[in-house]
């Protein structure tokens, strides 16, 4: 009989990637799941290291996405400002 373990996959590196994701796709509230995705990638490292789970490249796949997904939310509030003020200048 063989003795087989399977490597489970940290909770928090999905949650990351999960959260990274939607960062990207979901307008306005974006930002903040974008900075919680970078509070998960670093509990899902720090858990990674001591537990030796798999699931380090979801974590590093999170945070890129929350990153992205910030700068992309920041980019979408500034020109939302910006037109605004287009806008009442009479442009």
């Amino acid at each position: 009989m063989t003795d087989v373990q399977t490597q489970t996959t940290n909770t928090n590196a999905i949650i990351a990637l999960v959260l990274g994701i939607l960062s990207l796709v979901i307008p306005w509230v974006g930002f903040i799941l974008g900075i919680i995705a970078i509070v998960y990638y670093v509990k899902a490292k720090k858990a990674i290291k001591v537990t030796n789970e798999k699931g380090n490249g979801m974590a590093l796949a999170g945070l890129i996405c929350g990153i992205i997904g910030i700068l992309a939310q920041i980019l979408i509030i500034l020109s939302f400002i910006f037109f605004i003020f287009l806008a009442a200048a009479g442009y």
